[in-house]
């Protein structure tokens, strides 16, 4: 992940959930001289995090008011979404401030797009303005065809195209963005519990050949939700018998591409990236 952005600003924020993807992408913007500032979640973001960034503000889940009045501190006026937050934590212990209160009274509906675009505006009524998550990602992105572990056989090409066409499905109706399949069969369909947990009943349902596909939405907004996978997405694919994961090429992002790498060819698990197009 080294391609120099010639684009990149002086400052800005990063909203950083779960996982390695917020730490590779602050640690990045920070060796090319950006200042970055981030909003970290109590229930999700690695600690590690402020060790990339000039600032950290810890928050709760859905204390967007004290996101803006941060960012704001701080001089940011365009930030980038990193690493997910479960969206369970709207069910569970949610300590909304009075800004997502009210956000959150007018939105038609809970969908992942409904509430990211109403945070989206939020932050536009703030002189605060989101780009793409991919802007800055480089060689963290997926490229097309055969990427890591075994090259595909016939039978991994029928089920990667068979879950291709089922997973752009359940994402069109933002359900999830992966299956589990085998032989035209769906073994299992991502739902609000996540990639990981959907991997592990299509595994153990599979005799230890399913294929994972994971797509991007149809009209995928690249400012967030972008479709990733890492170390441990195949250590699950691992455990649970899956040895074939389809990813979008040119939008799925790829954390920790050097572990990627070795544990494809220790597991065996063939990844190869696609185009919608070509498939």
């Amino acid at each position: 992940m080294t391609t120099t952005n010639h684009n990149l600003p002086a400052r800005l924020g990063l909203v950083a959930g779960y996982g390695s993807f917020p730490l590779e992408l602050a640690a990045v913007l920070q060796k090319q001289g950006v200042e970055v500032h981030s909003i970290a979640a109590r229930e999700e973001t690695f600690p590690e995090i402020e060790n990339y960034s000039a600032s950290t503000c810890w928050l709760h889940v859905g204390q967007l008011g004290g996101m803006i009045k941060a960012f704001k501190a701080a001089g940011v006026d365009s930030v980038i979404f990193a690493g997910k937050v479960q969206k369970l934590h709207l069910f569970r212990n949610f300590r909304p401030d009075l800004t997502a209160i009210k956000a959150l009274a007018l939105l038609p509906d809970r969908r992942d797009d409904t509430i990211m675009h109403a945070i989206v505006g939020l932050l536009a009524k703030a002189g605060i303005t989101v780009r793409p998550q991919v802007e800055f990602a480089g060689e963290m992105l997926a490229g097309a065809g055969h990427l890591f572990g075994p090259k595909p056989s016939k039978d991994m090409m029928h089920d990667i195209r068979f879950g291709y066409t089922q997973a752009a499905g359940i994402a069109a109706l933002d359900i999830g963005q992966t299956v589990v399949v085998q032989q035209g069969a769906v073994l299992a369909v991502e739902a609000i519990e996540g990639t990981d947990e959907a991997i592990k009943r299509g595994g153990n349902l599979g005799n230890g050949k399913a294929t994972v596909v994971k797509v991007g939405k149809p009209e995928q907004d690249l400012r967030f939700d972008v479709p990733a996978f890492g170390p441990d997405t195949l250590e699950t694919m691992h455990a649970s018998g899956c040895r074939t994961l389809a990813v979008e090429a040119g939008i799925t992002l790829m954390i920790e591409r050097h572990r990627i790498a070795e544990m494809a060819e220790r597991y065996r698990i063939c990844i190869y990236g696609y185009h919608p197009e070509s498939i």
